[in-house]
C-alpha cells in the first residue's frame, strides 16, 4: 500500500479517470439511445443496469490481466496476416456496431422508431438490456486495455474504473433526458457509432487508425452541434419574446386547418406539424376545420364583432298599453326584451324576460313591467369572446349589453351569439335570417351579403386578406375603411381580387353588398 503516498500515482489515477470517462461516454450515450425505446418508467432502470454491467465487466477483465495478455497471441493466420483473440473481438464488435448503427439510423431517418415504441410498450426491456451488454463488452475491452497500458497497480485501475462509472451514473439521467429531447444529437451519436465500428473493424484486420484522428472528427462534430443547439436556443428565446407560445401554436394549427404551408417563423416542433400535413391529406374535414378555427380565434375576436347592433334590436317601451304588449308577445319569438322608457329614447334601461311576464299574468296581478326589469351584464366593446364566455358562466346569465368607452350601448350579445361563433348559425323555427349569417351565392358566381356580416365569417366563403390590427369588424366597415366614407348605393369598390357593390344603403347604414370575383366579372363583361 506504499503507492498511496506516491503523488505520481494520484496524478496517474486522475488522468486514468478522465480517460475512462472519455472512453465510456460514448458507451453511456448509446445506452441512452437504446433505453429510449423502453417506456419512460423503465429507462432509468435500463441505464442503471447497463452501467452496472459495464462496471462489473471491467472489474472482471482487470482481475484477469493474465488472460487478457493471451488475447494478443496469434491464433491463426489468413493471407499471411495473424489473427489474435483481441482481433476477433474487434472484428465481431466492429461488425456489431456497424449493424446496430445502420439499423438504428435507418429507423430514425424513416421515422419508424416512434411507431415501434408505441406499439411494443413494456415488452422490450430484456432485449434492450442484452444489446447493452454486448455494447458494454465491446467498449470494456478498449477501456481495460487503456488502463493496463497506463498503470501497473491493479487497485488503482479498479478505483479509476469505479470512479468513472460512478460519475457516469450520476450524469446518466440528465444525459438521457438531453439525448431524448434532441433528435439531432441521436443522429450524431449514431454516426459516431458507425465511425467507431469502422475503426474497430479496421483494427481487427491489422490497419491501425490513429485514435487522435477519430477523436478530432468527433470533437469537431460535437462543437458544430453545440453551435447548432445554441442557435436553436437563441431563436426560440427570441420567438418567445416577440410572440407568445399560445399565438405561435394557434398559427401552426390554423395553417394545418387551412392546408396552407407558407414560410413561417416556427421552431422544430411547429415545422414538423406543418410537414405532417404537407402531403395534401386533410387532417380535418371542412366542418371540423371551421369549428376549430373559430375556437382558436375566440381569444382574438371581440364581442363587438358578433353583437346585434342597437338599430336592429326590438325594444319594449315601459309606457306601452297592455293591448300593444299582448300583440307584441303574440308575434315575437324572443325570450327577452330590451326595455326603454319611451319611443323617443333608445337608451335601454334593462331587460325583461318573457317568462316573467307570463308568470305575472298567471298570478292574476296587474301588469307592472318596471318590477320585471333585470340588469344584464355590461361588456366593453373590446372584450374578447373568451372572457365574455367566462363572465357568462360566472354570472349565470346569458344576456349582456355592449358599451363603448363613453358608456353608450352599442348593441347586445347573448351566449347563443358566442356559441354561434363556434358552431355556425343556429336558427330557430320561423326566425328571420340573422344579419351576421345573411349571405347567398349568386348564379354568376358571386355573393350577396348583409353589410353587418362579420369579416371573420365572411372569410369562410371567400378568401380575402384581412389586416391583423383593424378597427372595423363587419363587411360594411371594410367598405367604409377603403372608401373613407359611407358608400353610395350602386357604388363599386375594388378590394383585392373582388369587386364590392353597395346594393342597398339606408341613411348611413350599408345593408346589402354584392361581391363578385374580378375574374368572373371580366369573363361576364366579355
Amino acid at each position: 500500500m506504499q503507492w498511496i503516498a506516491d503523488p505520481t500515482i494520484w496524478i496517474g489515477l486522475a488522468t486514468l479517470v478522465v480517460l475512462e470517462i472519455v472512453l465510456g461516454i460514448d458507451n453511456l450515450i448509446f445506452i441512452a439511445i437504446l433505453s429510449e425505446k423502453l417506456p419512460i418508467k423503465q429507462r432509468d432502470k435500463a441505464c442503471l443496469v447497463g452501467l452496472l454491467i459495464a462496471l462489473l465487466m471491467r472489474l472482471v477483465l482487470l482481475a484477469s490481466i493474465s488472460w487478457l495478455a493471451t488475447l494478443t497471441r496469434p491464433i491463426f493466420i489468413v493471407a499471411s496476416h495473424p489473427f489474435s483473440g483481441r482481433d476477433l473481438i474487434m472484428l465481431i464488435g466492429g461488425l456489431f456496431l456497424l449493424f446496430k448503427g445502420t439499423t438504428e439510423l435507418h429507423e430514425r431517418l424513416e421515422g419508424k422508431d416512434q411507431v415501434q415504441q408505441n406499439s411494443l410498450k413494456g415488452a422490450r426491456f430484456w432485449p434492450v438490456v442484452a444489446q447493452i451488454v454486448v455494447l458494454d463488452a465491446i467498449f470494456s475491452i478498449d477501456s481495460v486495455i487503456t488502463a493496463i497500458g497506463m498503470m501497473d497497480h491493479l487497485a488503482v485501475m479498479m478505483i479509476a474504473v469505479c470512479i468513472a462509472i460512478g460519475l457516469m451514473l450520476m450524469a446518466s439521467k440528465l444525459l438521457t433526458h438531453f439525448v431524448n429531447t434532441h433528435p439531432t444529437i441521436v443522429i450524431l451519436c449514431l454516426s459516431f457509432l458507425l465511425m467507431i465500428g469502422f475503426s474497430l473493424l479496421a483494427e481487427g484486420l491489422g490497419y491501425m487508425l490513429p485514435k487522435s484522428y477519430l477523436y478530432v472528427a468527433i470533437g469537431f462534430s460535437v462543437i458544430i452541434e453545440a453551435l447548432n443547439q445554441l442557435a436553436q436556443f437563441n431563436r426560440r428565446r427570441f420567438l418567445s419574446k416577440i410572440r407568445p407560445l399560445r399565438e405561435r401554436t394557434a398559427e401552426v394549427v390554423l395553417r394545418m386547418l387551412s392546408a396552407k404551408h407558407e414560410e413561417v417563423e416556427l421552431d422544430s416542433h411547429g415545422a414538423s406539424l406543418l410537414a405532417d400535413s404537407a402531403n395534401g391529406d386533410e387532417v380535418f374535414n371542412q366542418q371540423e376545420r371551421h369549428m376549430i378555427k373559430r375556437v382558436m380565434e375566440m381569444a382574438q375576436r371581440s364581442v363587438s364583432s358578433i353583437m346585434t347592433s342597437r338599430h336592429d334590436v326590438e325594444y319594449l317601451e315601459l309606457n306601452n298599453p297592455e293591448e300593444k304588449l299582448t300583440k307584441l308577445l303574440e308575434k315575437t319569438q324572443h325570450t327577452r326584451f330590451v326595455v326603454v322608457e319611451t319611443s323617443s329614447s333608445d337608451e335601454p334601461v334593462g331587460v325583461i324576460y318573457t317568462i316573467d311576464i307570463l308568470k305575472q299574468q298567471l298570478a292574476q296581478v296587474p301588469l307592472d313591467l318596471r318590477t320585471l326589469v333585470r340588469q344584464p351584464l355590461i361588456f366593453p366593446e373590446k372584450l374578447t369572446l373568451l372572457s365574455a364566455l367566462e363572465q357568462f358562466r360566472q354570472a349565470q346569465t346569458h344576456f349582456a349589453f355592449v358599451v363603448d368607452e363613453f358608456g353608450s350601448v352599442e348593441g347586445i350579445v347573448t351566449l347563443t351569439d358566442v356559441m354561434e361563433t363556434i358552431a355556425g348559425n343556429l336558427p330557430e323555427d320561423g326566425e328571420e335570417i340573422d344579419a351576421r349569417h345573411d349571405i347567398q351565392q349568386n348564379e354568376e358566381g358571386g355573393w350577396t351579403a348583409n353589410g353587418y356580416m362579420p369579416l371573420e365569417d365572411l372569410v369562410l366563403y371567400l378568401p380575402i386578406s384581412l389586416e391583423e390590427k383593424r378597427e372595423y369588424h363587419t363587411l360594411a366597415g371594410l367598405l367604409m375603411e377603403h372608401s373613407q366614407r359611407i358608400p353610395h348605393e350602386g357604388e363599386h369598390l375594388c378590394i383585392g381580387e373582388y369587386l364590392f357593390e353597395a346594393l342597398e344603403v339606408d341613411s348611413h347604414r350599408v345593408l346589402k353588398v354584392k361581391i363578385t370575383p374580378l375574374a368572373s366579372q371580366k369573363s361576364y363583361d366579355s
